[in-house]
């Protein structure tokens, strides 16, 4: 047997006034986005704003169905209509961030499992990292250099060939 040890590396931000300019305004459109979420069974609302490489923001926030949980969340509204609607754009970066109506959510939150396995398939289809930073609704915001910081056994195509 041999042990593999797998390390990931976050940055930390206290706050988003911390955040280079660029980055603050992603989030500030993944918070109105969020506060556009339909969640009423959850009552937890997320909103992502992900910045193409031509420098044009989409944003996506989670959407419910009384067939819960058969709804969608932020990150891949986002990303899905990114790649619908810009197929030959690569994604520099996307900004995350929660509020639940039931309590205050002041921690960083990172996307789900199904979110980071639609992320790293964009992330592998345009050969460049996505910068994923998530946050709660205050608070610190972390930042991962890329989806396999946050995925790092990532399941791609190249297992199905």
């Amino acid at each position: 047997m041999k042990k593999h040890k797998l390390e990931t590396y976050l940055e930390i931000y206290e706050s988003i006034a911390e955040l280079p300019d660029s980055i603050q305004k992603l989030m500030n459109k993944a918070q109105q986005a969020r506060d556009n979420a339909y969640a009423p069974y959850s009552r937890f609302m997320v909103g992502a704003a992900l910045e193409l490489k031509s420098g044009q923001i989409i944003t996506g926030n989670n959407q419910e169905n009384a067939a819960f949980p058969s709804g969608l969340c932020a990150e891949r509204v986002a990303v899905f209509h990114a790649g619908s609607n810009y197929p030959n754009e690569s994604i520099n970066s996307l900004a995350l961030t929660v509020r639940s109506l039931q309590k205050e959510i002041n921690k960083p939150t990172p996307p789900c499992g199904a979110c980071r396995q639609a992320l790293a398939e964009y992330e592998v289809k345009q050969d460049n990292p996505i910068a994923i930073y998530f946050m709660g609704e205050t608070g610190k915001v972390v930042k991962a250099a890329s989806v396999r910081d946050l995925l790092p056994l990532v399941f791609d195509s190249s297992f199905l060939e």
